[in-house]
């Protein structure tokens, strides 16, 4: 089982000159892809908006400057640490999978998904201006919300090359007000993102590890509204849980209870589970 935890990673000597990005550095790379691959486009154009906290997660993991912004067969990669390349991602897994699923074919990837277990909120009138609030988000990330994002990945996780490391951080946000154009969107963006702390690392790279992650097992038979209760996650996380896990082939269908699915756990996997 490859899931392990540590209490933190010391980024003192990162934060002595704390600094705050006004805004995101938008940068536009042009990269190629073989044309002997086919359903695949000769050119790949990609716009990244890098935050402070992908550029802080890129230098920990590297081991120096030269072993990022690499082009690996077309493709910009975030790092490589001994020969493994290693994939930043904050925002949605969805964009990514494409990706990685070409990578995967003949090199070990790493992707690292850091999620806010708490959260300070600045916001300012301007991006260089006045600080028109601070608070703490009420929101908190758990290592479940990993399950929010891996159902973009169903058709490739588990893979023999892939690991997905889980970041649980502490994060400051930095926002400024926008004219809301619709009822319904949010009346700020979000200019900067910046890693105050890292308070746990968990490495997912199988079925096991992916059950792992659940702080407290149903017993069997269970629905979604089972593990909604063992884990105290609203019964939408719970449904996207239950499928990610028999995706993974950590759990199986095994009849209904009413109009619920039925579920139990993959024979030989329980036992696995540390």
């Amino acid at each position: 089982m490859i899931c392990t935890f540590l209490d933190s990673w010391d980024l003192t000597h990162y934060f002595e000159k704390p600094t705050c990005e006004s805004s995101l550095r938008a940068t536009v790379f042009v990269t190629y892809t073989s044309n002997s691959s086919p359903g695949l486009a000769s050119e790949w154009i990609r716009a990244d908006m890098e935050s402070t906290l992908h550029r802080q997660l890129k230098t920990l993991y590297a081991p120096s400057a030269d072993e990022t912004e690499v082009v690996v067969d077309g493709y910009r990669i975030d790092a490589i640490a001994d020969g493994r390349l290693i994939e930043i991602q904050a925002a949605s897994l969805s964009s990514l999978a494409p990706k990685v699923k070409i990578l995967l074919k003949s090199h070990s990837l790493t992707v690292v998904k850091p999620l806010a277990a708490k959260k300070y909120i600045i916001k300012r009138k301007t991006p260089d201006g006045k600080i028109l609030s601070k608070r703490y988000s009420p929101k908190k990330e758990s290592l479940l919300h990993l399950f929010d994002e891996l159902v973009h990945f169903k058709d490739i996780f588990p893979h023999e090359n892939l690991i997905i490391e889980i970041l649980l951080t502490e994060q400051v946000e930095h926002r400024v007000p926008k004219k809301k154009s619709r009822r319904w969107r949010k009346d700020y963006r979000v200019i900067d993102r910046e890693l105050t702390e890292i308070q746990h690392r968990v490495s997912v790279a199988s079925p096991v590890d992916l059950l792992g992650l659940l702080p407290e097992l149903p017993e069997e038979p269970f629905t979604t509204k089972e593990i909604a209760g063992c884990c105290s996650v609203p019964r939408w996380l719970a449904q996207k849980m239950a499928y990610c896990l028999r995706k993974a082939g950590s759990v199986e269908v095994t009849g209904k209870k009413g109009n619920a699915i039925e579920y139990c756990y993959t024979p030989g996997t329980l036992d696995k589970v540390a």
